[in-house]
């Protein structure tokens, strides 16, 4: 007689910590979850450190920026009155279009 063994269900590991959330200079102050630029203070020059910093937050957010940008230009985001969830799957398509062209 064969014993019925349980499936078993793969459950998604939730990171300790949560993904860093990249922002810019608008953001300061929203949280110590986000990480954003750091501003300068009056009559002072940032380091060194701090601009090499800024530069790689920028850096970083780029490409997103442009993503959006991309996406806004498109008609169909404009006028949308779906889903959420059917709109990212759009986006993708949308996304992957862009960069074959």
């Amino acid at each position: 007689m064969r014993r019925h063994r349980p499936r078993l269900r793969h459950r998604r590991r939730r990171p300790s910590c949560p993904p860093p959330i990249l922002a810019d200079r608008a953001y300061i102050g929203a949280g110590s979850w986000v990480t954003t630029p750091t501003r300068r203070l009056p009559h002072q020059d940032l380091t060194m450190a701090q601009r090499t910093i800024n530069r790689a937050l920028s850096a970083a957010r780029a490409p997103v920026e442009r993503g959006v940008a991309r996406l806004k230009s498109w008609p169909i985001f404009r006028r949308a009155r779906c889903s959420p969830n059917r709109m990212t799957a759009i986006a993708a398509v949308v996304l992957t279009l862009e960069r074959q062209s």
